[in-house]
C-alpha cells in the first residue's frame, strides 16, 4: 500500500512540476511581433514591416515563386496570432497562404479576387473580387483557411461587388458593390440576407469597416467623396444614420482600437483624414510627404501608429526628382496618432496597395 502511494506521489509531483514547466515557458516567451504587409501591386511582391522597430523585415517575390510579374498582388490579412498570412494576386486568380517565415504553404483559385476579411473565430476566409476587373462575378468566395478549400461562392443580387467587412463576433457579413448604391447583410450562420438599398446619388462603396463593439459601420464613397455611416442595431437591416464629406476618393478606413476615431486615406487628395466617431466631424486632415495616392490603412496594436500605403502612380512622392514616372515606387507613410505627424517614409514595390496586420 505504501509503495502505491508513494508511486501515485512521485506521478503526481512529476505532472506538477512538468506543468510548472511548461507555464514558466509560456510566461517568457516573448509575443509574437506585429507585422505589416504590403501589396506591391506593380511589382510582384510584398513588403514585409516589422512593426517593432518601422523597418523593412522582408521582401516576398512573388516571381522567385513560380508567379507572373503581372501577378498584381492586390490585399493581405493576417491571423490574429501572426501564424499565416494571405494575399490576394487578381493577375493570376489565386489567394495565397504564407506561415509566419514567408513561405508559401498553400493556395486557393478564384477569378479576381480583391478584398479579404476573416472569420475572427471560425476557420474562415471570405474573399471579394477585384475594382479593376472588367466584368468580376457576381459573388464572393468562401475559403476554409487550414486547407485553402474554396467552400461557396455566394451569389449576389448587384454586379462589380467590393467593399468587403465581417463584424467583431464574426455573425454577419457585409458585402457592397461598385457601381449601385446597395449592400448585402449575411448572416454567416443561418444564412438569412438582405438587400439594402442606399438613396441617393452613386456613392461607388470602396470598402468598410466595422467599429470595435459592432455598434457601427461605416462605408467610404469613392464618387461622392463621403463617409457613410450605418447603424447595426439590427444587423440584418443596416440604418444609414449620417454621411460627412471628407476628401476626394476616400478608400480604406479602419476604427481605432477604441472605437474613438477614424482614419482612412482620400486618394486623389493625397490625404489622410481623421474622423471623430462620437459628434461624426472630421477633426483633423493630415498631409505631408509620402502620402501620394493613399490606398490602404491599419494600426499598430498600441493603436500608436498609422500605416498608410501609397500608389505614387502619378509621381506625387519623388524626392529623388526621376523623370520617369513609371519607375518610382510606392510608399508606407508611418503616422503618430497623438501628433498627427508623419514620422517615417518608407519606399516599397511599385504601386503599393492593399495593407493588412496581424493585429487585431
Amino acid at each position: 500500500m505504501l509503495n502505491r502511494l508513494a508511486y501515485f506521489l512521485q506521478v503526481t509531483a512529476a505532472f506538477v512540476a512538468s506543468i510548472l514547466l511548461v507555464t514558466a515557458a509560456s510566461a517568457q516567451s516573448p509575443e509574437q511581433p506585429q507585422y505589416i504587409y504590403v501589396c506591391n501591386q506593380g511589382s510582384a511582391s510584398v513588403t514585409v514591416i516589422d512593426a517593432s522597430t518601422n523597418e523593412v523585415s522582408a521582401t516576398v517575390d512573388l516571381q522567385e515563386l513560380g508567379f507572373s510579374a503581372n501577378a498584381k498582388p492586390h490585399h493581405a490579412v493576417a491571423e490574429a496570432d501572426g501564424s499565416y498570412w494571405y494575399v490576394t494576386l487578381i493577375g493570376e486568380n489565386r489567394v495565397l497562404k504564407f506561415n509566419r517565415q514567408n513561405e508559401l504553404v498553400d493556395e486557393a483559385e478564384l477569378e479576381v479576387p480583391g478584398l479579404l476579411a476573416m472569420h475572427p473565430t471560425q476557420n474562415l476566409l471570405y474573399v471579394g473580387r477585384s475594382m479593376s476587373a472588367v466584368n468580376p462575378p457576381q459573388s464572393f468566395g468562401i475559403v476554409e483557411r487550414s486547407g485553402m478549400d474554396v467552400l461557396n461562392e455566394v451569389d449576389l443580387f448587384f454586379s462589380r461587388p467590393h467593399a468587403l467587412t465581417t463584424t467583431p463576433n464574426g455573425r454577419w457579413t457585409f458585402v457592397g458593390s461598385l457601381s449601385e448604391n446597395q449592400i448585402l447583410s449575411l448572416n454567416v450562420d443561418s444564412d438569412e440576407s438582405n438587400l439594402i438599398t442606399v438613396h441617393g446619388n452613386t456613392h461607388t462603396f470602396v470598402n468598410f469597416a466595422v467599429s470595435p463593439d459592432g455598434q457601427t459601420m461605416v462605408a467610404t464613397g469613392q464618387v461622392s467623396g463621403q463617409l457613410l455611416f450605418f447603424d447595426l442595431t439590427d444587423p440584418l437591416s443596416p440604418e444609414l444614420v449620417g454621411s460627412i464629406s471628407v476628401g476626394a476618393q476616400p478608400w480604406h478606413p479602419v476604427f481605432s482600437p477604441d472605437g474613438k476615431y477614424i482614419y482612412f486615406g482620400n486618394k486623389e487628395d493625397h490625404s489622410v483624414s481623421v474622423i471623430d466617431v462620437e459628434s461624426r466631424t472630421v477633426e483633423a486632415t493630415i498631409k505631408g510627404d509620402g502620402l501620394a495616392q493613399p490606398h490602404g490603412a491599419v494600426l499598430s496594436t498600441d493603436g500608436k501608429y498609422l500605416y498608410v500605403s501609397g500608389n505614387n502612380l502619378d509621381g506625387s512622392y519623388n524626392p529623388e526628382g526621376v523623370e520617369n514616372k513609371k519607375t518610382l515606387p510606392g510608399t508606407v507613410t508611418i503616422i503618430n496618432t497623438k501628433t498627427r505627424e508623419i514620422e517615417k517614409i518608407i519606399t516599397v514595390g511599385r504601386y503599393a496597395s492593399g495593407i493588412g496586420t496581424n493585429a487585431r
